[in-house]
């Protein structure tokens, strides 16, 4: 085997770090020449006298480099590159043959093996180096992907923590919601209540719910806060505030009298109020959308704002339906919006729809919204049903329209049967 004066100028493995090499030959007399030249150029050296040997040594070591002779007693180099790849170590070693054979169909046999490289004998020491320098970079580039893709693992593994906290955080804040709606119907005698709630993910935006304004009149709300996710539920939460039927004096729908009592506002004033308070006291960068009616239970008259909600719906006893509402704006959009009020009789039979946007801009598989004559359709063909059967039912034909369960926002509303 020939070797030329090593060079002393060029290139040698990072003395901190220096590469552990595998030099594999059933002749010890080239194992002793490889082994010279390897050490004084700064690689850490270990012998294999057989293709066996140098396998065990594989098994309890991690190597970088592998030179191993093709043709030996026993277990051939070529083998011996083949058992080794099947370890499936997490480190990766460069395996360089040792032959004399040059034919492309014996060079196939060794990439097929696992080879990396081929040094043809006798091995000149500058090209030796050369293929050497060649395994260096391919090893180095495999601990640094290595080394990232631990840091990566652990990475996501902290996220996943972080997600599993989150997750466990947005079932509470769920539950916690949930609670905001705590009674999901009301019989006045002279009506009832019945309100529903879905949200799309964890928490939501959308609130339903209704409260007492005196002995005669309810007052029934539909709220869709723009916006999904904890943001918008937790304006949720500080709406329900504002109309907790518990707490009069810190309910937006009362004006408190000289005498200590409480009289309920007009619904276009409600309105105002809602609408100073998110742009002068609260100064978030979200509004909301709602329907707001006061009923009166021994007349059947109603006074409503729509605020940017969908249209209130009144399904009359003889099953057709009224729309109510002339749109408006969101709350807390502009300063200067103007709710009108809006007013509309009940008879006995009669029921009044508060409804949100997820059932109306609800998309079929093509993308097509269910839209207000949608709407309408699925109204009437369930309206032989109760209240809360027919609220299932709208579900369920929701549903169908879309193709699936997963509804892509909040659907949520309140249901108001009129006996008079």
């Amino acid at each position: 085997m020939e070797f030329a004066k090593p060079d002393t100028s060029a290139h040698s493995p990072d003395p901190q770090n220096p590469l552990r090499v595998l030099v594999v030959d059933d002749s010890k007399a080239q194992r002793m020449m490889l082994t010279m030249s390897l050490s004084r150029w700064g690689y850490v050296v270990d012998e294999a006298a057989s293709g066996e040997a140098a396998l065990l040594a594989c098994q309890s070591r991690q190597y970088d480099i592998i030179l191993s002779d093709w043709m030996m007693d026993g277990m051939s180099g070529l083998e011996l590159c083949a058992a080794f790849r099947g370890l499936g170590q997490e480190g990766y070693a460069y395996f360089i043959l040792l032959t004399s054979k040059s034919e492309k169909t014996e060079i196939a046999k060794g990439l097929e093996a696992g080879a990396d490289d081929f040094l043809t004998k006798p091995v000149s020491a500058d090209e030796l180096r050369a293929r050497l320098r060649a395994g260096e970079r391919i090893v180095g580039m495999h601990k640094e992907l290595v080394q990232k893709n631990r840091l990566l693992g652990a990475t996501l593994t902290e996220l996943q923590r972080a997600h599993d906290t989150v997750h466990r955080d947005l079932i509470e804040a769920r539950k916690l919601q949930q609670t905001l709606v705590r009674e999901r119907f009301r019989d006045w005698g002279r009506g009832a209540a019945t309100l529903f709630l879905r949200t799309s993910g964890h928490v939501g935006g959308d609130l339903a719910g209704f409260f007492e304004l005196n002995a005669s009149h309810v007052a029934l709300y539909s709220v869709d806060v723009s916006g999904h996710g904890v943001a918008s539920a937790m304006m949720t939460a500080r709406l329900a505030g504002y109309l907790s039927a518990a707490a009069p004096d810190q309910n937006i729908a009362f004006q408190r009298r000289a005498d200590g009592g409480f009289d309920a506002l007009p619904p276009e004033q409600v309105a105002a109020r809602f609408n100073r308070t998110m742009l002068e006291d609260l100064q978030v960068d979200q509004y909301f959308t709602m329907a707001y009616a006061q009923v009166d239970l021994g007349s059947g008259s109603v006074a409503l704002v729509q605020a940017g909600h969908p249209y209130p719906l009144i399904l009359r006893a003889d099953g057709t339906i009224d729309r109510l509402g002339n749109g408006g704006l969101p709350i807390g959009l502009l300063g200067e919006a103007v709710h009108e009020r809006v007013t509309a009789q009940l008879y006995p039979g009669d029921r009044l729809f508060l409804l949100s946007d997820g059932l109306t801009e609800c998309p079929s598989p093509t993308g097509q919204e269910l839209g207000e004559d949608g709407l309408e359709a699925m109204i009437r063909k369930n309206r032989a049903m109760a209240s809360a059967q027919l609220l299932d039912a709208l579900i369920w034909d929701l549903a169908a329209h879309m193709g699936s369960e997963e509804f892509p926002d909040d659907v949520s509303g309140l249901l108001f049967d009129y006996r008079g």
